[in-house]
């Protein structure tokens, strides 16, 4: 088996698109932003906005979460409102500035998808997106 290849191949294609979607950000005129910084703005725009649950999501401390948020906070990117369901929880949200960011990430992903589905063939590109959507199954399974 390619374990080995595998787990490098898969950092490397999202390394390329999050390099790729950084760089027209960045020819936008947006500022850098780090990769932590970028998987924040994923996990809100996919509604998850709890801290705790994007640290969850991400596999990260919430230590680290909430670092990279109050950095995005000082950005002007997100902020910080008291969840209107639990009021022991923070709920992240983007502004104004945070939207219009987000707008154009998206349209620099539907480009890079647009460049990819070119470059591998419609037909292969839709291939790897329904194999990265399929169900995996539970990850936590050990095997002796």
């Amino acid at each position: 088996m390619r374990t080995n290849q595998l787990i490098i191949a898969l950092f490397q294609r999202f390394c390329w698109l999050d390099e790729g979607l950084q760089a027209r950000l960045h020819d936008r005129g947006w500022p850098d932003i780090s990769r932590p910084q970028s998987m924040v703005m994923t996990n809100i725009v996919s509604g998850i906005v709890r801290p705790s649950d994007i640290a969850r999501n991400l596999g990260v401390s919430r230590q680290a979460i909430h670092n990279t948020i109050n950095q995005m906070v000082k950005l002007g990117m997100v902020e910080l409102a008291p969840d209107p369901e639990d009021r022991r929880h923070v709920i992240v949200s983007l502004t104004e500035t945070g939207a219009q960011m987000r707008q154009d990430a998206q349209r620099a992903m539907d480009q890079l998808a647009d460049q990819l589905a070119e470059r591998l063939g419609h037909e292969r590109f839709d291939a790897l997106l329904a194999t990265l959507e399929a169900d995996w199954g539970d990850n936590m399974e050990r095997q002796p």
